[in-house]
């Protein structure tokens, strides 16, 4: 799933996010004997023009009055903290829910359709809790890396006849194709849902920005915090460099400026209530040579928030909120397929979403809407694509069983791609999980 968290048209409000998250992105795998298994969130996040929204999400849902300035809350430059664990809960329960969605999607088209389902499960691997009705297993299992539902067509111990003709194998390829579509169809949905929810109850956030960087928090002991830097402080310009209202770019300059000094001397021209003054940084030298200061950045913005007026100015807002993260989400995945060298090393998996989302938490619970509609059209977007392992992988199976008249591909052709896709999603999502896991602050702290 790719995860492209940026703004939409609708506000024009494209906080910055200070580390490198941008695009969570996700694939979904699947079991060769069930036809529907998938894998949902290796996220990809990659560019920091392209991530405004995971930003708008972090720093545009905050309350205030109007005028008022906000104080923000963001990565900090180390790498990925996972913060409390109540917002740890809140966003794995997001992350959950769309799986159950997802999935819920396959399962109902193929119910309400007659066709067998024998299993509906959440994660892989061994089962943690089951229980059956009608006929069909629900689990709960081990590794949180998507879901399946199952379907008895090629399995040995099943005692439905192999020429039932309420086998999913056996049904038309329009049938077939609802069945296999109906995940995806299920995402949109609910994202359009969760957007006209946001819209209705708390509005869209429309952000104002001001030159300079905001600085919502100082950590003890850091090197800001050693020479000056409090919370709430706006840098100006660093190292004589101005920074404009422009937050992604302001936000990337003092993090490139401030990685590239460890040990060295950063200037920054500070504004600290009615005062402008110049205060010198000493960055510590981070684990991997960089430097590092130990703030939270955030763009230097102003919110307010728009509500409609009546039911039709709500469908509107909503429609066009939602146009408007499909783009961005669109642009994300053209980004990482045609800069995947670029990209590559900030490919993530569900350790990361999970990051992301306790920080979205943390910062306001609104801000849970936007990142759930992401991480839905994210999952319904990469699910179209035509790869193993993925729904577009079975529908492009469909479609050539179509135009080879109604003839199928070999049962064992059909099987080793869908399992080599399997496979290569199941290592990538293992890979990302430790990748992810050794970049949380706390056990950065450790090693």
């Amino acid at each position: 799933m790719l995860l492209n968290i940026s703004s939409s048209p609708i506000s024009h409000r494209n906080p910055h996010f200070l580390s490198n998250f941008t695009n969570p992105t996700s694939y979904f795998p699947r079991r060769s004997k069930t036809h529907l298994p998938k894998s949902h969130l290796f996220p990809n996040l990659s560019s920091l023009s392209n991530q405004s929204l995971k930003n708008r999400v972090l720093f545009g849902n905050k309350r205030c009055p109007d005028g008022e300035r906000i104080r923000f809350r963001t990565r900090a430059i180390s790498g990925i903290d996972l913060g409390s664990f109540e917002s740890v809960l809140e966003a794995t329960a997001v992350l959950t829910a769309i799986i159950v969605v997802h999935e819920s999607g396959h399962f109902l088209a193929a119910s309400l359709q007659g066709i067998h389902v024998s299993k509906f499960a959440i994660g892989f691997g061994p089962i943690l809790a089951k229980f059956d009705f009608n006929n069909v297993e629900y689990s709960l299992r081990a590794f949180p890396l998507g879901g399946f539902v199952g379907f008895p067509d090629n399995d040995p111990d099943s005692e439905i006849p192999i020429d039932d003709e309420n086998l999913l194998k056996n049904r038309p390829t329009l049938d077939r194709s609802i069945v296999v579509s109906a995940g995806i169809i299920a995402n949109v949905i609910f994202a359009y849902a969760i957007i006209f929810a946001q819209v209705l109850s708390v509005g869209l956030p429309v952000q104002e920005a001001f030159p300079g960087v905001l600085v919502p928090e100082v950590k003890t002991f850091s090197a800001a915090s050693r020479d000056g830097l409090l919370s709430g402080d706006v840098i100006l310009a660093v190292d004589g460099i101005e920074l404009s209202k422009t937050g992604p770019d302001a936000v990337s300059k003092v993090v490139d400026i401030v990685k590239r000094n460890p040990k060295g001397n950063v200037l920054f021209r500070v504004e600290r209530g009615n005062q402008d003054f110049d205060i010198r940084v000493t960055p510590d030298k981070n684990f991997d040579g960089t430097g590092k200061i130990g703030v939270q950045l955030s763009p230097n913005v102003r919110i307010t928030k728009v509500r409609p007026r009546n039911i039709p100015e709500t469908f509107r807002f909503a429609g066009k909120e939602f146009m408007g993260l499909s783009s961005n989400v669109l642009d994300g995945l053209k980004q990482t397929f045609f800069n995947f060298s670029q990209t590559a090393s900030q490919v993530a998996g569900p350790v990361a979403i999970i990051a992301v989302g306790a920080e979205v938490a943390r910062s306001n619970i609104d801000g849970l809407y936007q990142f759930a509609a992401l991480l839905n059209i994210n999952l319904a977007v990469i699910n179209l694509l035509p790869l193993p392992a993925l729904d577009g992988g079975t529908l492009a199976l469909i479609l050539l069983e179509a135009v080879r008249g109604g003839r199928k591909l070999p049962v064992e052709v059909e099987q080793g791609i869908m399992s080599s896709g399997i496979m290569l999603v199941l290592f990538l999502g293992l890979f990302l999980i430790v990748k992810d896991t050794l970049s949380l602050d706390f056990i950065k702290e450790m090693l």
